[in-house]
């Protein structure tokens, strides 16, 4: 090393630098280098003279300037000792533009008045060599185990088969009793989810009858014509619940056909004006008291071509669901953006329970219902159906929630399915 850089210091950082088996660089504040040693200069290809007074880039990569730039930057204004590139792959570029990669450790100095930063720069392809070695044998040897695995699965396969026919024609009888056996455990379990269903359909089904048998009793008491308003009421009280049953039947039907691959989607032209129009009055039938449903009614008439039953589905249920989770005399938004070419926009955003926050990552899961809304009826397949039909649109749904405030359904359909 010679004496420039540091000038009458350079014997003690002469005899420290060269002790260090790392590559040292100090550099100045303005980035400049001001001292290497030799490990730096065999590291990096260059002579010492031409690497003191050059520009700290010089041993960057040329595509990683402007990041590594801002970092020193930030790190020059509170500069503290500490490894360089946490969670980062870091690269050095030697003379001749080989790059490799390198582990820098940062430790800030001052020296007569002026701030330095000294670089411990350790060359690291080895160790990165050896780790893609080392996977490498890692994926041979699951591999390996793999195939040891499937050997041995089979090994004990063909015994379980010369077991079962061995015991076949030793026992017959016991062959005949675990298969009966066998057969009532199945038995059993598929008892068990009948009873889960029919459980599931009684309790969802059996409120809103009971609601219509009592207003079809009321209705009858109501003969004077000073009591139509009474007779309207219960009307409307068997049109709602009859508008729910119907939407339960739906979902049912849903879930069969999305489950079996049977759903056949019939894509066809028609009104935007006239799809909105259908879905606002089917949510007015089941508005709360006091509940308003604002929707767009100066809308500019578009044609599209998608399956008009299967988007009145989708709509009916994030509708259905924005008046049941909210109070009275709340405010029900639809809102409408056709500004997209190809895309045309929905919101439907309600003041209503909101989602938990926790629970928001699983409501689009089958049979999942939020914490807050377990005492409310419902079957949790709703939204699953909705996120489903969407996708098989090309279409696109998501939400904003916050608990005791609102939800805001967003969803995305393409004006023409092609």
């Amino acid at each position: 090393m010679r004496n420039k850089g540091f000038g009458k210091d350079i014997e003690i950082f002469k005899l420290l630098f060269e002790g260090i088996s790392e590559g040292v660089i100090v550099v100045n504040k303005t980035k400049n280098i001001v001292e290497v040693n030799t490990s730096a200069c065999d590291m990096f290809g260059y002579s010492y003279d031409e690497l003191v007074g050059q520009h700290l880039d010089i041993l960057i990569p040329t595509q990683f300037h402007h990041a590594h730039k801002e970092y020193t930057d930030q790190y020059l204004d509170t500069p503290k000792r500490r490894q360089m590139g946490i969670g980062k792959e870091l690269y050095g570029v030697t003379k001749d533009g080989h790059e490799f990669p390198v582990e820098v450790g940062l430790n800030p100095f001052k020296l007569k008045g002026e701030n330095f930063v000294m670089s411990l720069v350790t060359d690291i392809t080895i160790r990165k060599e050896s780790e893609v070695v080392i996977e490498k044998l890692n994926e041979e040897l699951e591999k390996k185990i793999q195939l040891r695995t499937e050997e041995l699965e089979r090994t004990i396969k063909k015994l379980t088969d010369l077991n079962a026919a061995l015991e076949i024609e030793i026992n017959k009888r016991k062959i005949a009793e675990a298969k009966t056996k066998d057969a009532l455990q199945k038995e059993r379990e598929l008892s068990d989810l009948k009873t889960k269903f029919l459980s599931l359909v009684s309790h969802e089904f059996k409120t809103p009858l009971s609601g219509i048998l009592t207003s079809t009793t009321l209705i009858g008491k109501y003969q004077k014509t000073d009591q139509q308003d009474k007779r309207e009421k219960h009307l409307k009280t068997i049109k709602n619940k009859v508008h729910y049953l119907t939407g339960i039947l739906n979902d049912f039907l849903s879930v069969e056909r999305l489950e079996t691959g049977k759903v056949s989607y019939n894509y066809e032209e028609f009104s935007l004006v006239n799809l909105v129009n259908e879905i606002i009055y089917g949510a007015n039938i089941t508005l709360k008291e006091g509940q308003n449903l604002h929707y767009p009614k100066d809308l500019d008439d578009t044609i599209l071509r998608q399956d008009k039953k299967v988007i009145e589905l989708v709509f009916a249920n994030l509708l259905g669901n924005a008046i049941k989770y909210s109070p009275d005399h709340t405010d029900i938004y639809f809102k409408v953006d056709t500004s997209d070419n190809k895309i045309i926009k929905f919101e439907i955003q309600d003041q209503g329970m909101g989602i938990p926050a926790k629970d928001q990552k699983h409501i689009f899961e089958r049979y999942f219902r939020a914490e807050n809304a377990l005492l409310n009826q419902g079957t949790g397949i709703g939204l699953n159906i909705v996120k489903d039909h969407l996708e098989n649109l090309n279409g696109k749904i998501k939400f904003e929630s916050k608990e005791n405030i609102g939800t805001i359904f967003f969803i995305e359909i393409p004006k023409r399915h092609e």
